[in-house]
């Protein structure tokens, strides 16, 4: 019998668990250690919305207690200087992770300044060595989109052995370490991308569909399977001021057993895997091996 309404996979709520624990591990590793997590984050340019990530960024890192050195940096600024920074920042014994706020400018080559962050400190996840690790089978540090959506994923209880999943769009920030962390979990995984013939096809049979791809109502709820988990990653601004995301919403939550808003669902997520990430660099740095 068909859902009437999917039920929602909140993630600003579960963000907010998370980051109650998190703030009780901050406060320990500080009466251990004597300081608290460094997280340096790095923004170049005006762009109006990578500042309002980087401010969440902040804002959540004052919320646990981790320690935030911002460098907010010209449009004008050279790739050299650049690298530069990061170099100092990477020799800093009281930074533990570093972020770059992408888009950057685009006279800087963005792979080249983000394979320049020490691997150790790539709280992003996105260093060549992480998704290596996370490929086989070996996870460091996560990229912060997907390592969110996992997290998201867990709380359905759903087993995932065996499930097939559809992932939209192969991005290195989210549609490749996303196939990796659903790989890791037992999924037999297919990335859909701008060559893939038949999308619709390949959604109509996935148990897990994340779509990632940056195209507004790019999937159609109609494509959903009766009962599958819908993770989606796409956020747009209508012309009202409203958020929307990659999959027609309204139509896909009356056959998903499970489906994230927009706002609220991937997004909190996101940042709430970022403080992780500094923490578990700053264990690292530390060499304290024990969990929380």
């Amino acid at each position: 019998m068909p859902n009437p309404t999917a039920k929602i996979l909140d993630g600003k709520a579960l963000a907010a668990q998370f980051k109650e624990d998190m703030q009780q591990e901050v406060q320990h590793l500080v009466a251990s250690y004597g300081r608290a997590p460094g997280l340096a984050v790095i923004i170049v340019g005006d762009d109006p919305a990578s500042h309002v990530y980087v401010k969440n960024k902040k804002i959540a890192c004052e919320k646990v207690g981790i320690k935030s050195f911002s460098h907010e940096l010209a449009h004008t600024t050279t790739q050299e200087h650049l690298l530069g920074l990061l170099a100092e920042l990477n020799r800093n014994p009281k930074v533990d992770g570093i972020l770059v706020q992408l888009p950057l400018p685009a006279h800087i080559d963005a792979d080249y300044v983000l394979k320049a962050i020490a691997s150790h400190k790539d709280v992003d996840g996105f260093h060549p060595y992480n998704v290596g690790c996370l490929a086989v089978r070996q996870p460091e540090l996560r990229s912060c989109t997907p390592y969110g959506c996992m997290k998201l994923l867990e709380t359905t209880g759903v087993d995932l052995h065996g499930k097939e999943a559809v992932i939209v769009g192969a991005s290195n920030i989210v549609g490749r370490p996303m196939a990796l962390e659903l790989l890791l979990a037992g999924v037999t995984v297919t990335i859909a991308h701008r060559f893939t013939e038949n999308l619709q096809a390949h959604v109509e049979r996935a148990d897990i569909v994340v779509a990632a791809a940056g195209k507004q109502g790019l999937v159609q709820g109609s494509w959903i399977k009766q009962g599958a988990i819908v993770i989606d990653v796409g956020i747009h601004r209508l012309e009202d001021g409203t958020l929307t995301g990659d999959v027609d919403f309204a139509e896909a939550s009356k056959r998903a057993a499970w489906i994230t808003p927009v706002p609220g669902g991937v997004g909190p997520m996101t940042i709430t895997m970022l403080l992780a990430n500094t923490i578990q660099a700053f264990r690292t740095h530390v060499g304290d091996e024990s969990t929380a």
